[in-house]
């Protein structure tokens, strides 16, 4: 044998052991993701979950006045597609590495604008976009291993709920879901929606029923009549000018509306106006009618 190849072996051999390449194999904490929808904002934790292992967790293994990274491995990162609310605090649409400094009372959880960390070592308080403090609360249940859950979940709202161990902490999580179909409707009626009467009504009729944009909304309602006048969108029409104190103009428009409805028009717009929690509303137009 070579002496040259002798050497190239005897190097291979000193190497260090961290040189090797690793080989992949299941993680002792493993990955795992849960996401929630609020309205349309969809919001998600994505996280690694490490397990009790008989230890004593609270003020030991994750010790209490310490930042600590809401699990295990890399950053506990909580995304947002929109602007939301914790704890009634606002958080613009961002990925956010979340953390928490917890104590055997009240916990404060930091959303850091730096996401991509691996656990909190270089974690600073300088990159934090918002700070709120909770309080945890005995769980129902024993939970072995470190979970996320969203309970609760409204059009309107979700509590994000920490899980581990004997413990619990929740995050009042709420988004601004009109404002928010607002500005996707907006954005839908840039398309084909755009060239209907339908879709300029229905915002219309959604910023009158959320009291939102209510000037821009009678502009939506004015669309949706130029390009079809129906019932449905003279009685939106009506209902704008109504709320925006133009009562005489209303009375104008919803009698034309009347007139030129039959009243299957104005039963249909009744089951929709139901459908929308507004009974009243569909009452009073179906008592113009009479039996039918």
């Amino acid at each position: 044998m070579r002496p040259s190849f002798l050497a190239l072996v005897a190097l291979c051999l000193a190497a260090p052991l961290a040189a090797q390449p690793a080989l992949t194999t299941p993680r002792v904490s493993p990955h795992a993701r849960v996401e929630q929808t609020i309205g349309l904002t969809v919001v998600s934790v994505d996280y690694h979950r490490p397990a009790v292992d008989g230890r004593r967790v609270w003020g030991d293994l994750v010790p209490y006045g310490q930042v600590w990274r809401m699990g295990a491995n890399e950053n506990t990162v909580f995304e947002t597609s929109t602007p939301i609310s914790v704890e009634g605090q606002t958080l613009p649409a961002g990925r956010y590495g979340l953390h928490a400094i917890p104590t055997e009372g009240r916990w404060t959880i930091a959303f850091s604008r730096m996401a991509e960390a691996w656990g909190s070592y270089s974690y600073d308080p300088a990159e934090d976009a918002l700070r709120v403090d909770v309080t945890p609360a005995p769980a129902p249940g024993y939970g072995e291993r470190l979970a996320f859950r969203f309970d609760g979940p409204t059009e309107m709202a979700a509590t994000l709920v920490l899980h581990w161990e004997e413990l619990e902490v929740p995050l009042r999580i709420e988004a601004d879901t009109p404002s928010v179909v607002l500005a996707q409707m907006e954005t839908d009626l840039r398309g084909l929606a755009g060239f209907y009467w339908q879709g300029w009504n229905q915002i219309a009729e959604y910023a009158l029923d959320h009291r939102l944009r209510l000037d821009d909304a009678l502009v939506w309602a004015g669309r949706s009549v130029e390009r079809q006048a129906t019932f449905a969108n003279q009685m939106t029409q009506a209902g704008l000018l109504d709320a925006l104190g133009r009562s005489a103009e209303a009375t104008t428009v919803r009698e034309a509306a009347f007139t030129a409805g039959t009243p299957d028009d104005v039963r249909a717009w009744a089951r929709a106006r139901r459908r929308a929690g507004l009974a009243a509303e569909a009452d009073a137009a179906l008592a113009r009618i009479g039996p039918q």
